[in-house]
C-alpha cells in the first residue's frame, strides 16, 4: 500500500511538530503539506527541519486549499476557530480529518457535525491509546460504583490555554455515560467560597497549570471509607501524534461521519 498523504495543521506548534517527527519516521505516511496561521513568523521554513527531523522540502504555508486537494488526511491540532474552517474544507475535499483541537464550543461542535456528513472526522480530546482505554474503564467504574462521588484532577504545562483539558472532559463524559446522565448538567468546574455541600450527581473538575507537564489525569471515585483512583500520565507528546496518525490510517475507506478514538481502537 502506498504511503498515506498527510497535511499537518498547526505544524509549528508543539503537537504539530510531534506529528511531523513521528510521520517522518514512518514509511506508512508521506507529508503532503504543513499549515500554520496567516502571518506566522516561520512561513516558508522547511516543516520537518523546524521540528528537528530531516528536511523534507515541504515548507510551512498558510494556504490550505491546494494542500488538501492533494491529500488523503488532515491532522489538526490548532484552535477552535481554525479547526471549524478546516473541517469545512476537509469535507469539500472528501478527506479524513483527525481533529485533536480542544476548547471547542457547542456551536463549533455543531459545525463539525455538519462537516462530518461529507467527510470522515475523528475527533477526540486525547488521541492516546492509554487515555481512551482509561475512559472505557471510567465508564465501567461509574456504572459499577453508583454511590461514589466522581472528581477529575488534571495538570498541564503553563502555556495551555483551555481548562478543563479536553482529556478531562473526555473522562468526565465517559463517567457521565456510565451513570446515564448528561455531563453538561452535572459538571462542576469552579468552586470558590461558600459552595454548600457537594451534589450527589456532581462530576467535579480541578485544573492545575505549571512547568512543562505534558499531561496528567486522575479520575477519582470517592466512596464511604474507600477511594478508587484511575490515572494516566503522558510523558511524551509522541503518544498523541502516534494515535492521530493511526486515526488517519483507520479513516481511509470509512463512511463519512463523526468518530472518536474509541472507534479507531475498537473499544
Amino acid at each position: 500500500m502506498s504511503a498515506i498523504r498527510i497535511v499537518v495543521a498547526g505544524a509549528a506548534g508543539r503537537m504539530g511538530q510531534a506529528v511531523l517527527r513521528v510521520l517522518a519516521a514512518s514509511p506508512d505516511f508521506a507529508l503532503a503539506g504543513a499549515l500554520v496561521r496567516k502571518g506566522h513568523p516561520d512561513l516558508g521554513a522547511d516543516a520537518t527541519a523546524l521540528a528537528g527531523a530531516k528536511p523534507s522540502g515541504v515548507v510551512l504555508t498558510d494556504d490550505a486549499l491546494p494542500l488538501l486537494a492533494q491529500a488523503q488526511a488532515l491532522v489538526d491540532f490548532t484552535t477552535p476557530e481554525l479547526s471549524v474552517e478546516l473541517a469545512a474544507l476537509a469535507a469539500q475535499a472528501r478527506i479524513v480529518h483527525v481533529l485533536g483541537t480542544t476548547g471547542l464550543s457547542a456551536r463549533d461542535d455543531e459545525k463539525i457535525r455538519a462537516a462530518a456528513r461529507h467527510a470522515v472526522i475523528v475527533k477526540s480530546g486525547n488521541m492516546s491509546l492509554g487515555v481512551n482505554l482509561l475512559a472505557a474503564f471510567a465508564k465501567q467504574a461509574a456504572k459499577a460504583l453508583p454511590g461514589f462521588d466522581i472528581e477529575i484532577v488534571e495538570m498541564h504545562h503553563r502555556r495551555k490555554v483551555d481548562a478543563p483539558s479536553g482529556t478531562a472532559l473526555l473522562l468526565g463524559r465517559a463517567a457521565a455515560d456510565g451513570r446515564n446522565i448528561a455531563l453538561e448538567d452535572h459538571a462542576v468546574k469552579v468552586r470558590d467560597g461558600q459552595t454548600g455541600p457537594r451534589g450527589d450527581a456532581a462530576i467535579g473538575f480541578a485544573s492545575l497549570r505549571g512547568g512543562t507537564v505534558v499531561g496528567e489525569h486522575d479520575i477519582i471515585f470517592a466512596g464511604d471509607g474507600e477511594r478508587v483512583v484511575l490515572r494516566h500520565i503522558a510523558e511524551d507528546r509522541s503518544i498523541f501524534a502516534t494515535g492521530a496518525l493511526a486515526a488517519a490510517k483507520w479513516g481511509q475507506g470509512q463512511k463519512p461521519g463523526l468518530y472518536a478514538m474509541a472507534d479507531v481502537l475498537g473499544l
